[in-house]
C-alpha cells in the first residue's frame, strides 16, 4: 500500500473516531432526557447506555474490549442493574470454551503445527506446478485451519507463503524475460483475494471458528432457554455444510476475475517442498498438540455420536452432558498443553505458561463478556421485548420467518463492511433474538444466519483482519476488493446463508 493511500485511511478512521467520541455520549443523554411511552425507566435508562456503547463499538474512539467494559459498569453506576448481575457474565461457561479454544490454536501456532498441516496440503501431488491448483490449495489450507485457529492468525501465516509463491511467478516471468509488475498482475491479486476471503470462510465450519458463531450460541442459550441446545456436533453439520458453498463461491468468482496467464508456475512446487523440508520430521511437541487437539475434538462431537443410540433424556447422555459440556472439553485439551512433556529433565512441556497467557484474546473474551452482560440486561429490564415488538410492527405485525432471518442477515452483513463483526454481533444478537421471541418464532435460525452473515464482510479492508493483511501488500486496489466483495457478498447471502439456515439449521434442530 502506498504513503498517501496509508495516510487517507489514517484521516478517515481519525474522523470516524473523533465523530463517535462526540455522537456516543450525545446520544445517550438525549435518549435519557427523552420521554419514551411504553418504556419502563430501567429499560429507558439502559437503552441510553446501548446507545453508547453501540455507537463506540462501531467508531471505535476507545479499543472495543474497554468499551464492552464501560457498559456494564455504567449500568452499575447509574443503578440499572447489579454488580453481580453486571459482572457476572464474564464468567459465562462459554468464555472458557472460547479460551480453550484459544489455548489450542496457540499450541498449534507455537509448536508448528499450522505451518506444518498447511504445506502438507500444499505439497500433495495434485496440486504440482498448476497456478489453478495452487490457487484452490492456499484457499483449502486457509479453511481447514482458520476453521480452529482464528482468522487474524491463520492470514498471517498463509500471507508470506502466497507472496513466496507470487515470487516464483515473477522470477519465472523474468527468466523468460518478461516483466511484470505483481501490484497490477491479476493473478496476484486473486491470490492474494483467496487467501483473505478463505480465512474468513474457514471460520463458520466449528462454533469456535469465528467469534461471531459463539456469541450467537451464547445468547440463544441466556435470552432464550426454552429454545434446544446448540451442539458442537450439530453446528459443524450446517457449517461444513456452508463453508464448502461460500468457498466454491469465492474460488470461481475469484477465477474469473483474476485468471492466471501461465499454463504451469515454474519453481513453484519446489518453493513449497523446501518449505516443508525446512520443518523437519515431526517434533514431540506437535505430537503433543495433535493429541490434545483431538481429545478435545473427540469430547465435543462425542454428543453427537452418543445421540444416534441413545435418547437425549438418557441416563449416559445425561451423564456424559453433566461432566463433559463443551466449554470442559474445551479446558480439557488447552491445559493437556501444559501437562504433556517434551523434556521431563528440563521441565519442558508442550507449551508454557507465558506462552499460553499471550494465546489468549483476551480482549474478544471481554467483548464476548460485555456483549452477554448488555444482553442480559436488555432482557432482564424489558428493553429487548420492546425492541422486538418494534420491529414486529416495522415488518408488518406478522411477517414471514424467511423476510424476518433475511433482513437480520443482511443487517449483519452490513454492520460487518463497516466495524468489527464481533462488535457488530454483540449489537445485533440481542435485538435479533428478543424480535424472534416476540414474534413466536425460534430464534436458533436467526442467530445462525447473523453468525454465517458475519463472515462475508468481504467487501473493505476494515472489514476484516485478513482483508486487511493482504491489502496492505500492495497487490490488492480497492476497487478490485469492492468488486469482488460485493459479488460474492450478494450471492453467498442469498444462495447460500439464508437457504442453508431456512432448511438444514431447521432440519438439524428439528424446529
Amino acid at each position: 500500500m502506498n504513503n498517501a493511500a496509508l495516510e487517507e485511511e489514517k484521516r478517515g478512521e481519525g474522523l470516524r473516531k473523533l465523530v463517535g467520541a462526540v455522537a456516543g455520549p450525545l446520544c445517550a443523554v438525549l435518549i435519557w432526557l427523552m420521554p419514551i411511552d411504553g418504556l419502563a425507566e430501567l429499560a429507558h435508562h439502559l437503552l441510553a447506555v446501548m446507545s453508547l456503547v453501540a455507537i463506540w463499538w462501531i467508531t471505535e474512539p476507545v479499543p472495543i474490549p474497554v468499551t464492552s467494559l464501560l457498559g456494564p459498569t455504567l449500568c452499575v453506576l447509574f443503578g440499572i442493574a447489579s454488580v453481580e448481575d453486571a459482572y457476572s457474565h464474564f464468567a459465562n461457561p462459554m468464555i472458557f470454551l472460547f479460551m480453550g479454544g484459544f489455548l489450542i490454536a496457540k499450541g498449534m501456532m507455537v509448536n508448528g503445527l499450522d505451518k506444518r498441516i498447511a504445506y502438507g496440503i500444499m505439497s500433495m501431488k495434485w496440486v504440482g506446478d498448476s497456478p489453478r491448483r495452487i490457487f484452490l490449495a492456499i484457499g483449502l489450507a486457509c479453511i481447514l485451519c482458520s476453521g480452529w485457529v482464528s482468522n487474524t492468525a491463520t492470514a498471517a501465516m498463509m500471507f508470506p507463503i502466497s507472496l513466496g509463491l507470487l515470487e516464483a511467478i515473477r522470477e519465472m516471468m523474468a527468466a523468460n524475460g518478461k516483466t511484470i509488475d505483481l501490484s497490477k498482475y491479476k493473478y496476484a491479486t486473486g491470490l492474494m483475494l483467496m487467501t483473505a476471503y478463505a480465512c474468513s470462510i474457514g471460520g463458520v465450519m466449528t462454533p469456535i471458528g469465528t467469534p461471531p458463531n459463539l456469541i450467537m450460541v451464547g445468547f440463544v442459550e441466556q435470552l432464550a432457554p426454552q429454545a434446544p441446545e446448540i451442539t458442537f456436533f450439530q453446528w459443524m453439520v450446517w457449517g461444513v455444510v456452508a463453508m464448502v458453498a461460500y468457498f466454491v463461491l469465492a474460488s470461481v468468482v475469484l477465477w474469473r476475475m483474476f485468471p492466471a496467464d501461465v499454463e504451469r508456475i515454474e519453481g513453484a512446487r519446489e518453493f513449497i517442498c523446501r518449505s516443508k523440508e525446512a520443518l523437519g520430521k515431526w517434533t514431540l511437541a506437535q505430537k503433543n498438540t495433535m493429541f490434545a487437539f483431538f481429545v478435545a475434538f473427540l469430547l465435543w462431537v462425542a454428543p453427537g455420536v452418543l445421540n444416534i443410540f441413545y435418547d437425549d433424556k438418557s441416563a449416559v447422555f445425561q451423564f456424559y452432558q453433566s461432566h463433559f459440556p463443551e466449554a470442559i472439553a474445551a479446558m480439557v485439551g488447552g491445559l493437556l498443553l501444559f501437562f504433556l512433556p517434551v523434556n521431563l529433565k528440563k521441565g519442558e512441556m508442550t507449551m508454557s505458561w507465558k506462552d499460553g497467557v499471550e494465546g489468549i484474546e483476551w480482549g474478544t473474551l471481554l467483548l464476548f463478556g460485555g456483549g452477554l452482560a448488555m444482553g442480559g440486561m436488555m432482557y432482564s429490564t424489558g428493553l429487548s421485548a420492546w425492541v422486538g415488538s418494534g420491529i414486529k410492527d416495522v415488518l408488518g405485525g406478522h411477517p414471514s420467518e424467511w423476510l424476518f432471518v433475511s433482513v437480520f442477515c443482511v443487517t449483519a452483513l452490513v454492520l460487518s463492511e463497516l466495524t468489527s463483526h464481533t462488535a457488530s454481533t454483540n449489537l445485533i444478537a440481542p435485538i435479533a433474538i428478543g424480535a424472534a421471541v416476540s414474534l413466536g418464532f425460534s430464534p436458533i435460525p436467526v442467530a445462525v444466519g447473523i453468525a454465517l452473515s458475519s463472515s462475508l464482510g468481504f467487501m473493505m479492508p476494515v472489514s476484516t483482519p485478513p482483508n486487511a493483511i493482504v491489502y496492505a501488500s500492495g497487490y490488492v486496489p480497492i476497487t478490485k476488493m469492492i468488486k469482488s466483495g460485493f459479488i460474492i457478498d450478494l450471492f453467498g447471502i442469498s444462495l447460500v446463508t439464508i437457504p442453508v439456515v431456512m432448511l438444514l439449521v431447521k432440519f438439524v434442530m428439528g424446529i
